[in-house]
């Protein structure tokens, strides 16, 4: 039935301000813009008048990833709320590293709020082997996670 995951949607309060975020701070590639609107928007998110401004990041010679889909409401805009790792919902997007001590160095040093430094997991005992992770979040406060593989 499913084929592909073929982007990440992320709703977002200040359009500029989250593509400056996932741009040069995490280093994925923007692939442009577009309005949508007309009855078909409206139709599809389900209201009236609808005007969303959406962006596409995507992967960059250094990054694998589906593309990252940037969502904005126009006019009467969206309602935020706090991310909760605890809520259900969507948790957050998982981001591959190499060496995450210096990624995390990196996102502290430019204002990134993270949750905790990187912390060791083992569970080989589940077969699914060892790693580093921690979560950080976007300028919206939507959790975003990095994680570094250990062999060993």
């Amino acid at each position: 039935m499913l084929q592909e995951v073929l982007h990440i949607g992320l709703t977002v309060s200040d359009m500029d301000r989250s593509i400056n975020f996932y741009k040069n701070i995490l280093g994925l590639d923007f692939q442009g813009e577009l309005l949508m609107e007309g009855e078909e928007t409206d139709r599809l998110f389900a209201g009236k008048n609808v005007r969303v401004r959406v962006a596409y990041l995507s992967g960059s010679v250094n990054i694998i990833s589906p593309p990252i889909e940037l969502i904005q409401f126009l006019g009467k805009g969206a309602e935020a709320s706090d991310c909760d790792l605890h809520r259900v919902s969507i948790s957050e997007v998982c981001f591959k590293v190499e060496d995450i001590e210096k990624v995390y160095k990196a996102l502290t040093a430019q204002g990134v709020e993270c949750l905790s430094g990187p912390q060791d997991f083992d569970f080989t005992g589940y077969g699914f082997g060892k790693s580093r992770a921690l979560y950080f979040k976007d300028p919206d406060g939507i959790i975003l996670e990095l994680m570094q593989p250990v062999s060993g």
